[in-house]
């Protein structure tokens, strides 16, 4: 009996040190979207998930205010299990990711550049092959209000087959198995869309674009991309 009591403090131990060693991750992803520009303010969110338990940015609080004593925790259904301070009101758009894909960690922006182009188009021109990397073209979902189930399944339909998908005029939503990939798909995508944006901004020119074909076999290259372990 002793010994399963030791295995269960041991067991809460563990956890209570991956939460804390994730929420850590979490905020420096946070503050990183601030110091890349990605987002101005409070706005955006991040999540990572760890088992059932998903931790996400908290609303209307500075990235760079957060302490470990703010960490902030919800099941996958959306009710609070950790911390005081409300979880972001997106949070209906990060539940229905992590419900429906493998994801581990969600990155939600209001990039100028993505936010710009979701204004402009129905899905990124194939201006560039690390769309591959993405899952192939990059959509648009349609607008609806922030913090709604309706722009949650906007963003699903837009997301299937792909890690990431622009929100019409809103801003983007990228997912990886860990913070560090949701974050890269992020700024990728960013560098896309200002790369489109720029090309799209010479008078008299339009600028070439990928084919299915070209894309599809960019993919194929980037599986074996970087180094073997």
């Amino acid at each position: 009996m002793a010994e399963l009591r030791r295995n269960t403090d041991d067991e809460r131990r563990d956890a209570h040190r991956d939460e804390a060693e994730l929420w850590a991750e979490l905020v420096g992803t946070a503050r990183r979207t601030v110091t890349d520009g990605l987002v101005v303010g409070t706005s955006g969110n991040v999540s990572v998930r760890c088992g059932d338990l998903v931790l996400v940015t908290p609303s209307g609080v500075p990235y760079d205010r957060l302490t470990p004593a703010d960490i902030t925790g919800v099941d996958l259904t959306g009710r609070q299990v950790l911390g005081t301070l409300v979880p972001t009101s997106e949070l209906p758009m990060h539940l229905a990711v992590y419900r429906t894909t493998d994801a581990r960690a969600v990155v939600h922006t209001h990039a100028v550049h993505a936010t710009a182009v979701s204004t402009l188009v129905p899905e990124l021109p194939l201006v560039h092959y690390m769309a591959a990397a993405l899952g192939g073209p990059v959509r648009v979902a349609p607008y609806a209000a922030y913090g709604t189930d309706e722009l949650a399944e906007n963003m699903l339909r837009a997301l299937a087959g792909r890690s990431g998908c622009l929100l019409q005029n809103h801003g983007m939503v990228t997912y990886g198995a860990t913070l560090a990939q949701a974050y890269d798909r992020t700024a990728q995508l960013e560098w896309m869309c200002r790369l489109w944006l720029t090309a799209s901004s010479v008078p008299g020119l339009a600028p070439s674009l990928l084919s299915e074909a070209q894309l599809a076999e960019a993919g194929e290259r980037l599986k074996g991309y970087g180094q073997r372990r």
